[in-house]
Order: structure tokens, then sequence, then C-alpha cells
């Protein structure tokens, strides 16, 4: 009997057998390393292990343009689950049948390559067409088709849909979003296979799109429960790949600078669905984007000018935003003069106040929301700057904005033209977005300031905050 080890597998044996098991190690071995990973593919690659696990039943996955989601997903990943299972079958579809036919041609040849050397799988003989292939020697196979077409004579253990919408323009039209989700409804849910997953992968373009209506019935315990994963291009709170707030999503391929110059391109409404996959109304919810009046110059006098400051420090559990605004009132109107927002640490929010105090000298009145980090605020420099009024609004951010809206709505309410202030684009973003968007720090302090315009306050006995130095309360 012979004394030597058992020779080792060799290096190509082991890639193979890494291939078999995960998807991410496929991706790499049928491009020959190739394929560049990035932290995104490789979490959009467990979960979708997960639905080949069976862990997963419901899945959304909603990216910005041309990361990768479609590679990954629709070309690549039924390829590697039916050589796993060959006897499971598999729709994908997109918003035309051409691109469902692509996805479809793409998976076919590289199962047709990689499964008689990974799996033993091969491409049934006679039956290699892009709407609908099959494994040799199963029942299992391939149908594509593009939204809206028929899925006759087949079901599906996975069912794949890969952006059901086309462009913006398609998005914006009711009666397209009405028939994406009735076909989802009556035809592809209808082919899903007892236990089957449904995984949905987009870029968001409507708050009413198919996901959005989705996640509506899921919200009101009427529709099913999906896991959600959503991989915005710059990293707002409670990220899913744990960045760290404003981080790019893909910077080798997207630096910061590229974003930046697409957010010009698209602008702020486009930018914010597309690219941050939050999309708002089209005319805004409580804020309606057409109501907001424009100024290319301000009054040279004014009643009344006022700070207003909603203060959250970035060393703080939140990374909202420190926000100070500068308001002016002349009769009936009120006019946005200027705007500071960034995260802050507490000592550059009190620089930023004292910043604003000396280039605004009328605004009297600094209004600052008696919450969260504003008493620190208040405490800190109400002995060094004459003014610092502690706020303690009633009812929520809601309320506090829709008494303000008929102001605005009226024509009464001025914003710097964007032209000169650009920073007005993502203001106006965010107001639209209000209540559900990811930010409200800007309309908070604008709340705060227009309702102290209108005369919609109360101010406690003798002006004085018993405890909180010389400040004066105000009750909304």
């Amino acid at each position: 009997m012979s004394n030597l080890p058992a020779r080792l597998p060799s290096t190509e044996a082991i890639e193979q057998e890494w291939a078999r098991r995960r998807l991410p190690r496929f991706l790499a071995y049928e491009s020959a390393g190739n394929w560049k990973t990035a932290r995104h593919l490789e979490l959009l690659c467990t979960k979708l292990e997960a639905v080949e696990r069976g862990d997963i039943r419901r899945l959304m996955i909603f990216m910005p343009p041309r990361h990768g989601k479609s590679e990954v997903t629709s070309k690549k990943f039924p390829a590697w689950y039916l050589g796993r299972n060959p006897d499971k079958e598999v729709i994908i579809s997109s918003y035309s049948a051409d691109l469902a036919y692509d996805f479809s041609r793409i998976s076919r040849d590289t199962l047709a390559e990689w499964g008689p050397k990974l799996w033993e799988v091969d491409v049934a003989e006679g039956n290699e067409g892009v709407k609908a292939w099959g494994i040799e020697g199963t029942r299992g196979g391939l149908k594509a088709a593009g939204v809206g077409g028929p899925l006759t004579g087949r079901g599906a253990h996975v069912a794949i849909i890969d952006d059901p919408i086309k462009n913006w323009e398609e998005a914006q039209s009711k009666v397209i979003r009405d028939k994406v989700f009735e076909w989802y409804r009556s035809v592809l849910r209808t082919r899903l296979a007892p236990g089957g997953a449904v995984v949905l992968v987009l870029t968001r373009w409507h708050e009413d799109d198919l996901a959005g209506r989705l996640l509506k019935m899921a919200e009101s315990g009427e529709g099913e429960e999906w896991e959600v994963i959503s991989l915005p291009a710059i990293a707002e709170e409670n990220d899913a790949l744990g960045r760290e707030v404003d981080q790019p999503l893909w910077p080798e391929r997207f630096p910061p600078e590229e974003y930046a110059q697409m957010k010009k391109a698209v602008g702020s409404h486009i930018w914010v669905a597309l690219y941050q996959q939050r999309p708002s109304p089209a005319d805004g919810s409580i804020l309606k984007r057409g109501w907001w009046k424009f100024y290319k110059a301000p009054p040279a006098r004014f009643e009344e000018v006022v700070q207003s400051w909603d203060c959250t420090f970035k060393d703080s559990d939140s990374s909202d935003y420190v926000v100070g605004q500068v308001w002016g009132k002349v009769g009936a109107d009120k006019y946005l003069l200027d705007q500071v927002r960034a995260r802050m640490s507490f000592p550059e929010t009190l620089n930023a106040i004292r910043s604003l105090t000396a280039k605004w000298p009328a605004a009297r009145a600094k209004l600052v929301e008696d919450k969260a980090n504003g008493p620190a605020i208040i405490a800190t420099l109400s002995r060094e700057i004459p003014g610092i009024i502690a706020v303690n609004p009633d009812g929520g951010k809601v309320v506090r904005a829709s008494a303000v809206s008929p102001d605005i709505e009226a024509g009464n309410v001025f914003l710097p033209d964007p032209t000169t202030a650009p920073w007005v684009h993502d203001f106006i973003e965010e107001c639209a977005a209000f209540p559900n968007g990811a930010h409200d720090d800007q309309v908070d302090a604008m709340s705060q300031a227009l309702n102290r315009l209108s005369g919609k306050r109360k101010v406690a006995a003798h002006g004085v905050v018993v405890g909180k130095s010389a400040a004066a309360e105000i009750q909304w």
C-alpha cells in the first residue's frame, strides 16, 4: 500500500466547485476573472442566493441605472439557478419583449457554455429559442416575455421582473402604470409555482410604480410582504450596505464628481427618484411644486426679518442636517433670503449661527426649536447673541407644514431664483417629498419661520422661559 498522500484538487477544480456553490464566484469564473465586483453587487448576489435556497420569496431591489443589476439578476443568475436546479422553471420579463429576449439569450448561452462542465446540465436540443428554452432531460427551463405579454405554457419557481417601466414618460402615465399592475396581478403572479419566488429589480421612476403599489398593499395588510433592499447612489440614513451618509454607491465606476454632474444634468426631481430611489409626487403632496414663486432681487426693505434654525448635530444618533434660514416679510409676502445647510458638529453649529447673525444683523429674532439639540444651542448662545428664541411647537411636523401651506398656495412665499441659488432645487424637492422624504430639516425651518411671520404664535408670560436664561419661548 502506498504511503503517498492523495492528490490535492487542482486550482481549476477548486474554482469550479466555488462557481457551483456561490453566485459571485460563478460570475468571476464564467467571465475569466473579468467581472468586477462591488459591495452592492455582493449584497445583490447574497439576496439572490437566498432566493435560490427558498429563504426569500418576495424580493425588491432598488438601484440607480447602469449599476450592474441586470447583469447579475437577469443575465447570469438564471443560468446559475437552472444549473443548480435543472428541473425548475424561470420566467424573466422587462418593459419590452426584445429586452427580455436579450436577457434570455445571454442566460441560455451562459448555461450552454458552462452547464455541462459545472453541473452536467445542458440546454435541450431543438429548444434553443430566446422566447423559451428548456433543459435537456428535464421539464425545467426559461420563458421570456415583455411586461404585458402572454406567459401561457410555463410556470415559474422564480419570476424575475427587471425594470417593468421603460422611461420617465411612461412612468407618468396612470394608464401604463395600471396596465403593468394588472399584468403582474392577473398574469405573472398566477404563473408562480407553490413556494415560488418573485424578484423585482428596478430603478424607481414613480411613487405609484409597480413596487410602490405592492408596498402600499403590503402596508395596508392587503398584499404580500416583501424584503426590500434600496441602494441609493449617495448613502442616506440606515444604509443597507452600512455606508456612512453621503458615501457613493460605486465609487470605482461612479466617483462623487460623476454623480454631481449627473444630478446637475437630470435635475433634482429625477435624481431623487432614479438615483436615490425616493420618487415623490409630480406636483408634491402637502407642498405643491407649482405653488412656489421666485424673485431675482428681494425688496429693499422688510417689516420683519428672522432667522430660523433646525439643529441636529452630526455626532448624535441621527445624521440629519443642521439648517439655518433667513426670512423677510413685506405685507403678506415672505421671502427666503438665505440658507445654511450642512451636517455640523456642535461647535460648527454655533459658528454657523454666529456667522449668519453677522451677515444678517436685521434678523433680530433667532428661532431655535426647543427639542433635540436645540436646548444646548439656546443655553450656549442666549447670553452671547441677543434674540435667541426657544420655540416649542404644538402638533407634529405635518400639522405645522399644513398650517403654512395656504400662504405658499396663495403665492405669498418667494424663493431665490434657482439660476442664482442652485440649492433651491433641493429645497423644493424636500418640500414636495414631505412628509415621506428622507429629510425634513428645511421644511421644519421654513414652517417655523413662516408661522412666526404669519403671527401664528403665543408668547409665554413676560416673554421669558424660567431656567433658560433670557430666551423667549413661542408656542405655535
